[in-house]
């Protein structure tokens, strides 16, 4: 570097823009600036492997020997459930060898057979023994057995036998105790009365409108029931829906069919007040609809 150019306070540089005096770099900084500037690494940007917050997850020891033994066990109780559904099914006979085929509980089942219907074993129900009356409950209210109509939540044995069992639905607890309860149209009556008993209690809180759809709901599993009529015609008049009101009473009265109430007398005295009520709405509704 020549003289010209090398002062004792510093480094000139270029000319200014308008041809002035040449800036001054102080001499110290300016060479430190160069050898940054030729020393800084060369940045290379590339995606993270891991995002902030992400954890390695480090599998201890401890943890893989529990899941191994909880392997082991689920596999144990499977070979319990084969070897119960096996024994179930060469001890079987009739209806109940039908409905374990089905996968269904049924009257006349014994123990074993109740566990296959169920795929379960001994460890998923509580098991309350007296004498010869045995009953199942399960062991559990979330994982609760269930066949292939429904969650059971009771099955009670007499002398080795199934005698009754309850299966929690939608509408509560229905209970099977006769060969009749368990047909198509056991259920569907079953499934009524619990509507019925749903629709009461809704009436009787002032909900008229969920009782009416209860006791809809009702009428179509029991279509020929009259006091199911009676229900919604009571419905519809405190509804003041005259119309339909009308209607279903006098069909309530026809479903009764007068002339053989009359005949029998007392057999049907139970339904006099029902009848007597549903004779006056019918005059006061008629008046009011004409």
């Amino acid at each position: 570097m020549s003289e010209r150019n090398v002062g004792r306070a510093g480094v000139r540089g270029p000319r200014g823009p308008w041809g002035g005096a040449p800036l001054r770099l102080p001499l110290v900084g300016g060479l430190a600036l160069l050898a940054v500037q030729a020393c800084s690494p060369k940045q290379v940007h590339e995606e993270p492997i891991m995002e902030n917050g992400d954890r390695v997850s480090v599998e201890s020891a401890e943890t893989s020997s529990t899941d191994a033994a909880a392997s082991e066990r689920m596999a144990a109780e499977r070979d319990r459930a084969d070897s119960i559904r096996a024994e179930a099914l060469a001890s079987c006979s009739g209806r109940a060898c039908d409905a374990l085929v089905r996968g269904e509980v049924a009257l006349g089942m014994s123990e074993t057979q109740v566990l296959a219907a169920t795929g379960t074993t001994a460890s998923a129900w509580r098991i309350r023994r007296s004498g010869p009356a045995v009953v199942l409950m399960p062991r559990s209210l979330t994982e609760v057995p269930a066949d292939a109509v429904a969650p059971v939540a009771m099955v009670r044995l007499d002398a080795g036998r199934v005698a009754g069992y309850a299966y929690r639905e939608s509408t509560g607890l229905r209970l099977v105790s006769r060969p009749e309860d368990a047909t198509t149209q056991g259920r569907a009556s079953a499934l009524a009365e619990q509507l019925l008993r749903q629709g009461d209690d809704l009436a009787a809180a002032g909900d008229l409108d969920g009782a009416l759809n209860r006791y809809d709901r009702a009428d179509i599993l029991r279509p020929d029931d009259p006091m199911i009529t009676y229900r919604i015609a009571t419905v519809l008049d405190k509804e003041l829906r005259p119309i339909e009101a009308l209607i279903q009473y006098q069909l309530f009265l026809h479903q009764l069919e007068l002339e053989k109430i009359e005949a029998v007398g007392d057999q049907y005295a139970k339904l006099a007040d029902a009848i007597a009520q549903a004779r006056e709405r019918v005059i006061v509704l008629e008046k009011q609809t004409q």
